[in-house]
């Protein structure tokens, strides 16, 4: 079940997290997918404003993660995340505390599916207390005990929900959302469902019929409505928080090959965009009758989102459009700001006024969030870089960024000198 070992390459540098007595102003865990209010914005202060040449100081480097592209989720001094190893699917918690050894790695089981040509898992685990929630790339859902990876639960989103695994597997990180666990099957009968998050059994299924993508679920409140939001095969879709009833759809984001990025919720609009010459547009829900239409204010072409995920900071949008367009759109009305292609088909994290922008070829920028023009403060090659596309999203939890390139992991100090 557990090996209490970890090949590793380790740096001295040492790292304490004594919360208490940083020096930074604000610090914080990161918990699950795009932190803990799933929007790819990190609350931390006293955050360094430029970068060295080489890019900031490097803590510790792990090695032994194995294949894939999970992302870590990071809870005091533990950090967890998911990588192929040894022909088992595994969740991994490595000690930042002590240069990222590994606490325990438990597999949810042997390998199932290879993603089509992209093999291991996509999931970034999702903490709550001593309970840890994950889903494996061919549909394994699993609870375990955060302390000791002891498995307490576990559901096959296919057999069991009669979902439809997509075409390079499940990637979905799940939702916590109270006593429940929301996610994406796909399919007919149960599209999304509710599970108790303490037995894994299931509350309710909503039977839309929509194949499931890539996305993850994020909750929402519309006048007094709460509820699920997700990008699917066929385009945005909202169920209700309380029973799973189907409420209203925006098609326009969606295309046919993949649908990848969690959708952007402010007020009473929704934003969401695809590659693969689709693009982005947002939709004012409006409340009709008894129930909901989106009705679409705008879209941009240019906006097409693939991987890297979407920012809204200071009712600005930012994200980077296929193939490496990073942009900045006026929220409110699509109006583009400014782009630039130098950094790369990335990913975004924002933290501390800045923008930390992943390129999938592996260069990591910083760039200013402002919707004044494109201010770079600083670019770097991080080193151990695999072959493969830089997919996992950044993280800084407690002063740290955090970068997962498949077999390792890299652990920087991002904190202003003081």
């Amino acid at each position: 079940m557990k090996s209490p070992s970890l090949d590793g390459v380790f740096l001295g540098y040492g790292l304490v997290l004594v919360l208490g007595c940083c020096s930074f102003a604000r610090a914080d865990d990161w918990p699950a997918w795009r932190g803990p209010n799933r929007d790819g914005i990190c609350r931390e202060t006293g955050l360094l404003q430029h970068w060295p040449a080489q890019g900031p100081k490097l803590l510790w480097k792990a090695a032994g993660l194995g294949e894939g592209y999970s992302g870590p989720a990071v809870v005091g001094t533990r950090l967890y995340t998911m990588g192929d190893k040894d022909g088992q699917e595994c969740v991994l918690a490595l000690d930042v505390s002590r240069q990222g050894r590994q606490v325990w790695q438990s597999p949810i089981g042997p390998i199932r599916f290879r993603g089509n040509g992209y093999p291991g898992p996509r999931s970034t685990p999702t903490l709550d207390g001593h309970r840890l929630y994950t889903l494996g790339i061919a549909g394994d859902l699993v609870c375990m005990d955060a302390r000791d990876g002891r498995l307490i639960w576990r559901h096959d989103l296919v057999k069991d929900f009669g979902g439809t695994r997509p075409n390079w597997g499940y990637a979905e990180s799940v939702l916590l959302d109270g006593p429940w666990v929301v996610c994406t099957p796909g399919g007919r009968r149960n599209t999304i469902v509710a599970l108790d998050k303490q037995t894994g059994k299931k509350v309710w299924g909503a039977a839309v019929g929509d194949p499931a993508e890539y996305s993850s679920v994020i909750k929402t409140t519309f006048g007094r409505s709460k509820q699920y939001v997700t990008l699917t095969k066929k385009g945005v879709i909202a169920v209700s928080a309380q029973d799973g009833k189907f409420l209203w759809r925006y098609a326009a984001p969606a295309n046919r090959i993949a649908n990848i990025a969690t959708c952007i919720w402010q007020g009473d609009t929704i934003f969401a965009a695809s590659g693969y010459n689709t693009g982005g547009g947002l939709a004012d829900i409006i409340s009709s009758g008894d129930g909901f239409q989106a009705k679409q204010r705008y879209f941009v072409k240019k906006m097409q989102n693939h991987h890297g995920g979407l920012i809204l900071h200071d009712g600005m949008l930012y994200g980077c459009g296929n193939p490496n367009v990073l942009m900045c759109l006026d929220y409110q009305t699509g109006a583009v700001q400014w782009s630039d292609t130098s950094s790369g088909k990335c990913s975004l994290l924002f933290a501390d006024g800045m923008l930390y922008c992943r390129s999938e070829k592996g260069p990591i920028s910083l760039v200013e969030a402002t919707p004044a023009g494109f201010h770079l403060r600083g670019r770097f090659q991080q080193p151990n870089r695999s072959a493969k596309n830089s997919w996992p999203h950044l993280v800084i939890a407690n002063g740290v960024l955090y970068v997962r390139d498949q077999d390792v992991m890299l652990a920087y100090d991002v904190r202003a000198a003081q």
